[in-house]
């Protein structure tokens, strides 16, 4: 029984995560690009309230922190993704995030002024060159360009968010640090976002993308995942997110008859060979060249 739980404790979210671009993509025949974010945002918050760990204390020194927290890992990425998904495909879209990994690895690396290992060195090329090819189908057009970028900016922040959201999780649980994040991105995006969603032309397949996308996507992944990490360690319950690019891949070909191409889905694999290479190089060190594998260098 233990071995299942600890099976759906990594599956769940990351199925529920890869399911978020096509919920954004079913949100967005009802309203428009902030009040998806708002709505989200709102809607985890309020599913987060439910659970009184939410509650517990947050240091006063960690407060200027968790309050970042709502702009970088909340309020501006999840702000940017309805926007993208008006100019790429959902598929597209969750599989870029795959690259979230190699972002957050990248991101490590400068604010510890050094170099990563030799063979997290070897991850990042990997995965970053999957990631350009999987975008270059999307590129020729200058809207679905623009969409890309939108999606790498979003990931940057991931990158940022989820190095400064670490020390703030281990000191005060993950479940306090993201309640009160989301309550801080909740009133960022309420100038824009409540009145999209004031005027949203709801129906029922929307409503239900949005209790998915918010309850789920904004909420119970997270607190899955932190049970996760405490149950197993952070590393192994991060490999959920390996998950989140095929099921936007099934969910957006299946369920919207979203055209992918070859080279993206290609590329996509490369970049998740990249992100599992930055998560344990010694696995993969036999199949790496000799100058790939050492030690780090200070910048």
């Amino acid at each position: 029984m233990k071995g299942l739980v600890d099976v759906a404790l990594l599956v769940v979210p990351g199925a529920i995560w890869g399911a978020s671009f096509l919920f954004i993509a079913e949100g967005l025949t009802a309203m428009a690009p902030n009040g998806v974010t708002f709505t989200r945002i709102a809607i985890g918050f309020l599913t987060l309230s439910l659970f009184p760990s939410a509650r517990k204390p947050v240091a006063r020194s960690d407060w200027a922190g968790t309050a970042a927290l709502g702009v970088l890992w909340l309020a501006f990425p999840l702000s940017m993704f309805p926007f993208a998904e008006q100019r790429v495909s959902s598929a597209l879209t969750g599989m870029l995030n795959g690259a979230t990994p190699l972002f957050v690895a990248a991101v490590a690396s400068v604010i510890a002024h050094r170099l990563p290992s030799r063979g997290t060195m070897a991850g990042l090329i990997i995965g970053f060159g999957g990631a350009v090819i999987m975008a270059l189908p999307a590129l020729g057009g200058s809207s679905s360009a623009v969409g890309v970028g939108l999606i790498c900016a979003a990931l940057v922040s991931y990158g940022l968010a989820l190095n400064v959201a670490r020390p703030l999780q281990q000191r005060n649980g993950a479940i306090p640090v993201i309640w009160r994040a989301l309550g801080v991105a909740l009133l960022l995006t309420a100038p824009l976002g409540l009145p999209d969603l004031l005027n949203a032309q709801w129906h029922p397949r929307a409503a239900l993308a949005m209790l998915g996308l918010g309850a789920g996507g904004t909420a119970i992944a997270n607190i899955l995942t932190a049970t996760a990490a405490g149950r197993m360690g952070a590393t192994t319950a991060s490999a959920t997110a390996f998950l989140i690019p095929v099921v936007a891949l099934l969910l957006g070909v299946v369920v919207r008859h979203e055209h992918v191409t070859v080279m993206s889905i290609a590329g996509a694999a490369v970049c998740l060979l990249g992100a599992a290479i930055i998560r344990d190089p010694k696995m993969f060190a036999p199949l790496l060249p000799g100058r790939f594998v050492g030690v780090n260098a200070r910048v």
